[in-house]
C-alpha cells in the first residue's frame, strides 16, 4: 500500500457513515434498505481501519490536511482540518468499527423496539451512523477544535439514541446525560480558548512544540482544564456519577455501544493530550489518585446493585481507573498495557451488555431479584455470560488478566509509594469485580427461579409488572423467551474477538509496545503533521534528544523493557 492510497483512506471512516446517515434518513420508510446501507458502511470501515493499522504499524504516522490555506503567521502552523492516523488511532478505529458493526447486527435481530409498536425508531440507523462518524473522527482529529466537533456529534447522536422509544425514564436519563455533557463541552470550549490564547494554534502537533516555551504553571493549568473536560467524557471519579443513571435505561444495543466506546473516546483524548502536548508528568499524581478512587468507588457501587445493567455500569466506571493508572505511570510499559486494556475493555464490556439484552429476551427482566435458572433454561446464554464475566474479573488466561498483569508490572517498575498503592487498589478491585460477576452468575444462572424473591414476576403478564417502572418496557412484548440467531451470533462474535486478543496477547503487545513508544517519542506524529523541519524543535521534558524515552533509557520503538 502506498502513502497516496493511505491518504485516500484516512477520511473514509468519517465520510462513509455521514453519507450513509443521509441516505438512510431519506430511506426512512424502507427499514430493510436502511439496514443494508448501515451494514455496508460499517463493514467498509472495518476494512479501511484494518488497512490503516497495517500501514501505520509498518510505515509510521500519516497526516492529511483538508482545506489547508497555508502558513498563517510565518511559523508553519497549518490551517484547515488535519486528520492524523498513527498506530493508536488506527487500533482504536479498528476495534471500534468491529464493535459498531457487531452491535448493529444485534440491533437488526432485536428489531430495536423493546416496547410497543408505536415507538419512533426509523431515526435509529441515521443516528447510529452519526455516532459512528463522531467516534471515528475523534480518533483521527489532529486539532482541538475538530476533536470538539467530534464530541458534539457524539452528544447529539447519544441523546437521540438514549431516548429511543420516548419513555419517561429514558427522557429523564437523556436530559441528565445532555446536561452533564454540556458542562463538559463548555469546559472544553474554555480549554480551547485558553490554548489558542496561549499558543496561537489549535493544531495538536504545533501546540506540542509551542507549549514547550510556556511557563510550567501555564502548561499545568491548561492541562487541568482539558483533563476536566475529558474526565467527564471518560467517567473518571468524581466526574462519573452521571453514567450509572444514564446508560441502563436505553435499549440493549445502545447501552452496549455506549458502554464499550463512548468513555474510551475520553480515555483516548487523555492519552493523546498527556503524551503529545503535556509530557513530563506534571499532573501524574493527581491522575493516580483519580484512578484509584475511580476503581474503588466504582466497584463498591457495583456490588451494591441488584439490576445487572446498573451493576455493569458501575464496573465500567471502576475499570476506567485501570486505564488512568496506566496513563499516569508515564512509562512505556504502563502506556502499552493501558492501550491493550482499552482494547480488551471495549470488547468485554460491549459483549456483557449485549448478553444482558439476551437475558431480558430470555427471562423478561434484568433484576437479580427476578432471575434464576438461566443456566438450565439456556446453556448457550450461560456460556455467553460466563466467559466475558470471567474475563472482566481478570481470571487467567483471559485478556483482562493479561492487561492487569501488565499494569501491575508497570506500577511495580515505577516504584513510587503512590504506584504501590495503585497496585494494591487494582488487585482489590479485580477481586471485588470477580465477586460481583460471580454473584450475578449464582443468582441469575445457578439458583432456581423459584428461589428468587420476585421470580414469579419475570416475564409475567403485563398487569403484574405495572407497579414497577423499571419493567414497564416489557409490558407490551410478546418476544420474551426467544433469542434470535442474529442477536446471539454478533454477541458470540465479539466474545470470540475478545478471546483472540488473549490467545494472541504476545503479538498484540508487540503492537501496543510500538504504539506506546511512538506516543512517548512524539517525533513521528509531529513530523507527519508539520514536516521534518519541525523535528529539531521537539524536546523531551529532561532535554533528551527526540525519540529517546527517558523513562527507562530505551530508544523509541523498543517497547520499554517488558519483563
Amino acid at each position: 500500500m502506498t502513502e497516496s492510497t493511505m491518504l485516500t483512506l484516512i477520511p473514509l471512516p468519517t465520510v462513509l457513515p455521514v453519507v450513509a446517515a443521509a441516505v438512510t434518513m431519506v430511506m426512512g420508510r424502507h427499514p430493510r434498505l436502511q439496514q443494508l446501507i448501515a451494514l455496508f458502511s460499517l463493514t467498509a470501515i472495518v476494512a479501511v481501519s484494518a488497512a490503516m493499522l497495517y500501514y501505520t504499524d509498518r510505515h509510521g504516522t500519516v497526516a492529511l490536511h483538508i482545506g489547508g490555506w497555508g502558513d498563517r503567521d510565518g511559523r508553519g502552523s497549518p490551517l484547515g482540518i488535519t486528520l492524523v492516523a498513527d498506530q493508536l488511532a488506527a487500533m482504536m478505529l479498528l476495534v471500534s468499527a468491529i464493535v459498531l458493526l457487531g452491535v448493529l447486527v444485534y440491533s437488526v435481530g432485536q428489531g430495536i423496539r423493546d416496547g410497543n409498536a408505536n415507538q419512533p425508531v426509523s431515526i435509529f440507523y441515521p443516528t447510529y451512523l452519526i455516532l459512528a462518524a463522531g467516534v471515528c473522527n475523534a480518533f483521527l482529529a489532529g486539532d482541538l477544535f475538530n476533536l470538539f466537533v467530534s464530541f458534539e456529534m457524539l452528544l447529539a447522536a447519544s441523546f437521540v439514541l438514549l431516548t429511543v422509544g420516548g419513555s419517561a425514564d429514558r427522557i429523564r436519563a437523556g436530559v441528565s446525560y445532555v446536561m452533564v455533557s454540556m458542562v463538559s463541552s463548555v469546559v472544553f470550549l474554555l480549554g480551547i480558548a485558553y490554548a489558542y490564547f496561549a499558543t496561537g494554534t489549535l493544531n495538536l502537533a504545533d501546540m506540542a512544540i509551542r507549549l514547550q516555551d510556556l511557563p510550567d504553571g501555564t502548561r499545568t493549568s491548561l492541562f487541568a482544564v482539558l483533563l476536566v473536560a475529558f474526565g467527564i467524557k471518560a467517567a473518571v471519579f468524581p466526574l462519573s456519577t452521571w453514567l450509572p443513571d444514564s446508560y441502563p435505561t436505553a435499549p440493549a444495543p445502545v447501552t452496549a455501544v455506549f458502554a464499550g466506546l463512548l468513555t474510551k473516546v475520553g480515555v483516548y483524548a487523555i492519552i493523546r493530550a498527556h503524551t503529545l502536548m503535556f509530557p513530563g508528568g506534571s499532573l501524574d499524581d493527581v491522575l493516580m489518585i483519580a484512578g484509584l478512587l475511580t476503581m474503588i468507588v466504582g466497584i463498591l457501587g457495583a456490588i451494591a446493585q441488584t439490576d445487572i445493567k446498573r451493576l455493569l455500569s458501575f464496573t465500567l466506571v471502576s475499570h476506567i481507573g485501570y486505564m488512568i493508572f496506566g496513563i499516569a505511570l508515564s512509562t512505556p510499559l504502563g502506556l502499552s498495557s493501558t492501550i491493550y486494556y482499552v482494547v480488551h475493555h471495549i470488547l468485554v464490556q460491549t459483549t456483557l451488555f449485549l448478553v444482558v439484552g439476551l437475558i431480558e429476551r430470555q427471562a423478561g427482566a434484568a433484576s437479580l431479584r427476578r432471575l434464576g435458572g438461566l443456566a438450565a433454561a439456556s446453556p448457550v446464554l450461560a456460556i455467553l455470560f460466563f466467559l466475558p464475566a470471567l474475563n472482566l474479573g481478570g481470571i487467567p488466561p483471559f485478556s483482562g488478566f493479561i492487561g492487569k498483569v501488565g499494569l501491575i508490572e508497570a506500577g511495580v517498575q515505577q516504584g513510587s509509594i503512590l504506584a504501590w498503592v495503585l497496585v494494591a487498589g487494582s488487585v482489590i478491585t479485580s477481586l471485588l469485580t470477580l465477586y460481583a460477576v460471580v454473584r450475578v452468575w449464582t443468582k441469575a444462572f445457578w439458583r432456581a427461579r423459584a428461589d428468587a424473591p420476585e421470580g414469579q414476576l419475570a416475564g409475567a403478564h403485563p398487569e403484574a409488572l405495572l407497579d414497577d417502572a423499571d419493567d414497564i418496557e416489557f409490558a407490551d412484548r410478546e418476544d420474551v423467551g426467544r433469542m434470535p440467531l442474529s442477536m446471539v451470533a454478533p454477541t458470540a462474535g465479539l466474545l470470540a474477538v475478545g478471546l483472540v486478543i488473549a490467545i494472541w496477547a504476545g503479538p498484540m503487545f508487540d503492537v501496543t509496545d510500538r504504539a506506546a513508544a511512538q506516543l512517548i517519542g512524539r517525533v513521528d506524529y509531529i513530523e507527519a503533521v508539520l514536516g521534518p523541519e519541525a523535528v529539531p524543535k521537539v524536546r523531551t521534558p529532561d532535554g533528551a534528544p527526540p525519540g529517546i524515552d527517558r523513562a527507562d533509557g530505551a530508544p523509541a520503538g523498543t517497547g520499554g523493557g517488558r519483563g
